[in-house]
């Protein structure tokens, strides 16, 4: 019988880039309500509707066979679903061989009493979402959130050896000058930092994306009046460009879908909790592998992979401004994971 998991062709997409980079959101819950994120009366999809924890495995799987070296689980907040851990302690025993890295992206709560069997697991490298340092301010966007709670997960996160990397989104009016607070304390840690725009997806309820857009070539010149900001050559495979700060000896990046479009080297491509692949997380153009992992079996995904990549677009068409709607697509970022 053919092992549908043997080494293949690599995804090329139709502009040569090696599509080589898989982001799975796990689960569309998640245990705060960040004010950018979702609406604090969001309806979560029934457990039918959502990949079970095997066909998340598989098609994890199936990516690899097809030339995916890093996987980053994202959710909602991926550690609040039951039994993810053996998914990833599956998938990480393939880091060194089909991997070269296995990620978490997460809100922080769960680090307490997860880090190390993260670390066990064979994640290396964590991103925590953080974006006000006020015990106040951190629970009014978060809307449920303790910080207290992630700082004692992020230092113990620290402790087993785990690489920290605060992500932090810039809003207008909220946290546009308390950014340099967190850059210093992120320095003081030993955190690397990257600052994110607020992306126009999903409908937040009563704000509008207008109002908490704060572009972040504003965001650098500020920061310049108090810290040396040395631009690095360097690239990952995400869509940062990085400074060195000579002032706290650590790394800052800049996501920027608005005011600097990343587009031209995307290696990535984004698989929701229910299945369904999204080529670009600004369009709307998708595969759904649920249906055809349910409907006729692991060896029909490669042939739904390739053919999705082959309709993987340039770039995306973000926009936020007084005009519009700041809705540039209808799904929100818990459910197509970060």
């Amino acid at each position: 019988m053919k092992n549908i998991f043997e080494n293949s062709n690599k995804l090329i997409d139709p502009f040569g880039r090696d599509v080589n980079y898989l982001r799975v959101s796990v689960t569309d819950r998640c245990d705060f309500r960040c004010t950018y994120c979702m609406a604090e009366d969001m309806q979560f999809l029934p457990k039918k509707d959502i990949l079970s924890l095997e066909e998340l495995e598989t098609v994890c799987r199936v990516f690899m066979k097809l030339g995916t070296r890093k996987i980053r689980l994202t959710g909602g907040e991926p550690l609040v679903r039951k039994g993810i851990m053996q998914v990833i302690k599956n998938l990480g025993k393939e880091v060194g061989n089909s991997l070269d890295e296995l990620t978490i992206t997460t809100n922080g709560s769960q680090l307490e009493t997860k880090a190390e069997d993260l670390y066990n697991a064979g994640v290396r490298r964590i991103n925590v979402s953080l974006d006000h340092l006020d015990p106040l301010k951190f629970k009014e966007i978060t809307r449920w959130g303790d910080l207290e709670k992630v700082k004692r997960g992020l230092h113990k996160a620290r402790e087993v050896g785990l690489k920290i990397k605060i992500n932090t989104v810039a809003i207008s009016n909220f946290n546009q000058s308390h950014l340099p607070d967190i850059l210093k304390w992120c320095g003081e840690e030993g955190f690397d930092m990257t600052i994110i725009e607020v992306m126009p997806m999903g409908d937040i309820g009563g704000d509008t994306r207008y109002g908490q857009y704060l572009p972040l070539s504003q965001v650098r010149q500020d920061l310049e009046k108090e810290f040396t900001l040395k631009d690095l050559p360097e690239r990952t495979s995400g869509p940062a460009r990085y400074v060195s700060v000579e002032e706290t000896k650590n790394k800052l990046g800049f996501i920027t879908p608005l005011t600097h479009n990343f587009c031209e080297s995307c290696n990535r491509v984004r698989l929701t909790c229910t299945g369904i692949l999204y080529m670009c997380l600004g369009q709307d153009d998708n595969a759904d592998l649920k249906t055809v992992l349910r409907d006729k079996g692991a060896e029909a995904l490669e042939d739904a992979i390739r053919s999705a990549i082959g309709r993987k677009p340039k770039g995306h068409d973000f926009e936020i401004s007084r005009q519009s709607t700041n809705v540039s697509v209808n799904r929100h970022m818990s459910l197509t994971g970060g």
